[in-house]
């Protein structure tokens, strides 16, 4: 019974921290989107964005069957991207500022997902594919920027 309980709670933690991670991607997405001067990568992007909410109404499917709450991104952490990514991009507006901010918030996302695999070892295997399927989404982006880097 405690596993059972255990299981069902990693589970929810583990869909709760993907759910604020899609969140956290889409919002620094559509913040930085409207800057974007070369189309193709306005096009990865766009299609980055609509993958992570695609995944994210997944995700809220599973809290919802779950009866669970949706988690927002920590606001210490969505504030210091806010900051970080107005600063650099009053310094240089360019694509390459761009490319930058983003494959960092990548990396973050990437090291973040693997450490809520191994803290919530426990979770069920959809939400580990979920989280894997998201640390996928985040190393594609993240290699599609690198000819802009």
């Amino acid at each position: 019974m405690e596993s059972d309980t255990k299981k069902l709670t990693d589970t929810t933690k583990l869909l709760r921290e993907c759910d604020a991670g899609t969140k956290m991607a889409i919002s620094s997405i559509n913040e930085i989107l409207e800057k974007v001067e070369d189309t193709k990568l306005n096009e990865i992007l766009t299609k980055s964005r609509n993958a992570h909410e695609e995944l994210e109404s997944e995700i809220h499917s599973l809290l919802n069957y779950h009866k669970e709450e949706q988690k927002e991104p920590d606001p210490i952490a969505k504030g210091m991207s806010f900051i970080k990514t107005n600063v650099k991009m009053g310094i240089d507006e360019s694509d390459k500022t761009v490319a930058n901010l983003i494959t960092d918030g990548c990396n973050m996302g990437i090291k973040s997902l693997n450490k809520y695999l191994n803290q919530y070892a426990m979770a069920d295997v959809i939400s580990k594919k979920i989280t894997e399927k998201l640390i996928r989404l985040e190393e594609n982006l993240r290699n599609e920027l690198s000819t802009y880097l």
